[in-house]
């Protein structure tokens, strides 16, 4: 399936029903009163948390939603028929902005979470409910309240608890094809991911946590170089930043930084993130890299040395993951 993560749509309720006219007529009762019952309530649009969707392509072929109008009210004071509802389906993580405003306006994070974006409109009073003593036979009702219309922006943001970054072809995909079953594609080449992954990493026999592997970045991303920055509101929400790093590099304190960089021109709180650092593909570092690395730290920590080929340093970097992410979670 064709990995969307945002879309522009119009969203609008139903109005509400009209009024009616109209008098009792009975056998001998030859000015019955006005009996005219009042319209019903249009249907309104609610967003809801559907876990099962992780793509917003849908809104690429439909882009109005439009809720049904209430119905008239009838004589001897029925009232309308209220409209049904029109629910529409996202997935766990969306956003919705007012394209007017640029004001975010809801965030769909939880399962069976449940927004209505669009009220809809009142049904109108029939002549019923405007008789008075001095105004006996109204010939008069209230027209339906209009629904509400918004022009509205969706972006999807993954939910993971964490996060990998790293360059391009520096291991992210294979290490969350290791550690998950997330089948993302890998090739010997730069930019093979062209899209987010998201994987559940399992702990033990019950626990499990998620993680999300985005576009790598390169220096300049966030001028528009490279695929990876379109991506990284995907880790905005994670509480864990998985640093990763080609052991072979020849300058993996300039490497980290240039990461760090572009995550605070994107967004400075990515930097306050929980930080792990992990040098990959082990199994083909050089002796003399092996050497020059022992005792490295970078940033002031010290790097977990992984090879996904061999699952070298697999295991223990899951028990970290598990435990940085369990701490964040208290």
């Amino acid at each position: 399936m064709k990995f969307i993560d945002s879309a522009k749509i119009y969203v609008r309720s139903g109005d509400g029903g009209t009024g009616h006219v109209s008098f009792r007529r009975e056998k001998f009762v030859p000015r019955g009163g006005p009996d005219g019952g009042n319209g019903g309530k249009g249907g309104d649009v609610i967003f809801v948390a559907q876990p099962h969707l992780n793509t917003l392509l849908e809104f690429n072929f439909t882009k109005s939603f439009i809720a049904s109008n209430g119905k008239r009210g009838g004589g001897s004071r029925r009232t309308g028929k209220a409209a049904e509802d029109l629910i529409i389906k996202v997935p766990l993580g969306t956003e919705i902005i007012n394209e007017e405003t640029n004001e975010k306006i809801a965030d769909i994070v939880e399962a069976g979470d449940r927004f209505v974006i669009a009220k809809g409109g009142m049904g109108g009073r029939g002549n019923a409910e405007f008789a008075t003593a001095t105004r006996q036979t109204p010939r008069f009702a209230q027209p339906g309240v209009e629904g509400e219309e918004f022009n509205v922006i969706l972006q999807l943001k993954l939910l993971a608890n964490v996060g990998i970054v790293g360059f391009p072809n520096a291991g992210k995909s294979t290490l969350i094809s290791t550690i998950s079953a997330a089948k993302p594609k890998i090739a010997d080449y730069p930019f093979t991911t062209l899209v987010p992954n998201l994987g559940v990493v399992k702990y033990g026999e019950y626990d499990s946590f998620t993680i999300a592997d985005i576009p790598g970045l390169i220096e300049g991303a966030v001028d528009g170089k490279g695929l990876g920055i379109q991506f990284l509101k995907h880790i905005e929400r994670t509480n864990i930043l998985l640093y990763l790093l080609d052991v072979e590099s020849e300058d993996l304190e300039k490497d980290f930084k240039i990461l760090q960089n572009e995550l605070e021109k994107f967004n400075p709180e990515m930097l306050e993130k929980k930080e792990i650092i992990a040098l990959s593909k082990w199994d083909i570092a050089s002796e003399e890299k092996k050497e020059e690395i022992k005792g490295l730290k970078i940033n002031g920590l010290k790097p977990l040395i992984i090879s996904s080929a061999i699952r070298y340093g697999i295991d223990e970097l899951i028990k970290i993951l598990y435990n940085a992410v369990t701490s964040e979670r208290k």
